[in-house]
């Protein structure tokens, strides 16, 4: 199997944006598009989707990833987490305890090559036991504001309403994109982000969690404008 898998998980029961793992993005299938990325980096022996559906089967096979088992029913439904999923596919290829073991998301068309290689770059067995891509908050946390049920704002904490923005410490969300880690941290059931977990820092400009039509179509606008540049 190799030293380097990454896994994709792919469902086929969608809702929000129906088939949306195999939806066709500016050409090709979703996941296609994330196949090519891993493959391109040249960091994975393996490319491996974890998948109930057949159609969703076919496609990551044209591109040239395996498919070497069906997901369970019971590990594909909507309430399922991420790593049941990756806990089932390693013992379906029965990887080893030192195995890294990348997570791609089948929508995660931001990504490009390069990401991949520096990504599990940072992955340093003994001292950190996940990476995981990030974006800083396009404003500070400290200053949010909630909207009542009456449309009046509310702030959570007036304290920090003088405070610069500059003297302010950036904070960061979890993409969802991509995640690098060796089996035997994903057999534990620490969360990724309570780990010893590294940061692989994304511009905030490619921070697309695509859940939404309308996340769908910021996806294809900020795709196309990444490669004019």
């Amino acid at each position: 199997m190799g030293n380097r898998v990454v896994l994709i998980p792919a469902r086929g029961g969608s809702t929000r944006v129906p088939r949306k793992n195999v939806r066709d993005f500016l050409g090709r299938p979703a996941i296609s598009r994330v196949i090519d990325v891993v493959t391109a980096s040249g960091v994975a022996d393996e490319v491996v989707v974890s998948t109930d559906d057949a159609e969703i089967a076919d496609t990551a096979r044209a591109a040239g990833a395996r498919v070497p088992f069906v997901r369970p029913a019971e590990l594909a439904d909507a309430h399922t987490g991420a790593r049941p999923v990756i806990q089932h596919a390693i013992g379906e290829l029965g990887l080893g305890p030192e195995v890294r073991l990348g997570v791609c998301y089948a929508t995660a068309v931001m990504l490009k090559p390069q990401d991949v290689v520096e990504a599990e770059r940072l992955l340093e067995p003994g001292l950190v036991d996940f990476v995981m891509t990030v974006a800083a908050f396009p404003a500070p946390i400290e200053r949010a504001l909630r909207v009542r049920s009456d449309g009046l704002v509310e702030v959570d904490d007036v304290s920090y309403l003088s405070v610069r923005s500059q003297d302010l410490v950036p904070a960061y969300h979890d993409l969802g994109q991509m995640y690098w880690g060796t089996v035997r941290a994903w057999n534990t059931d620490v969360p990724v982000a309570a780990a010893r977990t590294r940061a692989f820092v994304m511009e905030s400009w490619r921070a697309v969690d695509i859940d939404t039509p309308e996340d769908w179509v910021r996806a294809e606008r900020l795709f196309l404008a990444q490669a004019d540049d």
